[in-house]
């Protein structure tokens, strides 16, 4: 028999893509469980990653948010309760924890590697129905998500960009590349064939390390809004590189105001660093840099000037 749209036999093999995808849905589909959680405002549901032989899981924060109880269900139809570890509202990441050994856990990733272009497939459980595989490809990069809490709006940074199928009940569910390497975890619908996914990186690792061990995710604030914007050739010569982050928002009473940052700054190195996004002071926001002096250059009216800022923690409400 004829394959019309192939112009072949109906046994031929499977195609280069459907074999990528194919062999990713196989192994991720016994790593990415159905979520169905309890709270104040009823049941919800969601997915989550299996990252761990142990038991810990990745979901994202809003999946779980002000859980009181529930479960998670496995791939063959197991089912066990969990526990939060802790969640961050900030990046939209959580971790909770069931008994090891209740799944088969999934290999993370770099999203940092990842390419506009680059096939992804996502796995999860939309609208209730479990292991669900779509795929597509990574529409952009360092897309930025806002996400509304009452009347506060919050923005999710360096967010993946992707046209895979994502539905409600793929918040928490795994985006992965060829091979089967998760490089996010799902988090938003933001349109039809518009899906986002927060990724795993070295700063994802580091908010897992401190979820798991401190339940929570300790920040400093700087209080700045920055632009990245190109370098003149001269100070582009000079500091090694393009571009840089204008200062386009200084809040009152923060430490960068009190270390003497101005509007129209334009921020090259923190800590030793290169500057040129925002998520590069994000990135030195956690944990270790809490309390700590931190020395900031600028370029400022034709000229380097250092700056010193001393960091406060960031309090989440």
């Amino acid at each position: 028999m004829t394959d019309v749209t192939s112009g072949g036999t109906s046994d031929e093999p499977l195609d280069a893509y459907s074999r990528v995808v194919t062999g990713v849905a196989s192994a991720l589909r016994p790593s990415v469980v159905s979520v169905r959680v309890l709270s104040g405002r009823g049941e919800g549901s969601g997915s989550a990653i299996v990252f761990t032989g142990d038991g810990f899981l990745l979901t994202s924060a809003h999946v779980v948010e002000g859980a009181s109880g529930g479960g998670v269900t496995s791939a063959d139809g197991e089912e066990a309760p969990f526990d939060v570890v802790g969640a961050d509202r900030l990046s939209d990441l959580a971790v909770l924890r069931t008994r090891g050994g209740f799944a088969q856990p999934a290999t993370l990733g770099d999203a940092d590697r990842l390419h506009v272009g680059q096939l992804v497939v996502a796995v999860g459980n939309p609208l209730g129905f479990a292991g669900s595989v779509t795929a597509g490809v990574v529409s952009a990069l360092g897309r930025s998500l806002p996400a509304r809490e009452g009347r506060t709006v919050r923005v999710i940074d360096d967010v993946i960009q992707t046209d895979a199928a994502l539905n409600p009940g793929n918040s928490g569910g795994a985006l992965a590349e060829s091979h089967a390497r998760v490089i996010g975890v799902n988090t938003a619908v933001a349109g039809i064939g518009l899906g986002l996914a927060v990724p795993i990186n070295a700063t994802t690792r580091r908010i897992l390390g401190e979820l798991m061990g401190a339940g929570r995710v300790r920040r400093a604030w700087l209080g700045v809004g920055g632009l990245t914007v190109p370098l003149s050739p001269a100070l582009a010569a000079k500091v090694g590189r393009r571009e840089g982050l204008r200062v386009v928002e200084v809040v009152p009473g923060s430490p960068a105001a009190a270390a003497g940052l101005y509007l129209g700054d334009v921020v090259v190195t923190a800590g030793g660093t290169p500057v040129t996004t925002a998520q590069d002071l994000q990135r030195l926001m956690l944990g270790a840099e809490v309390g700590r002096p931190l020395p900031i250059t600028v370029f400022r009216k034709g000229a380097l000037v250092d700056v010193v800022a001393e960091l406060v923690e960031l309090r989440v409400r």
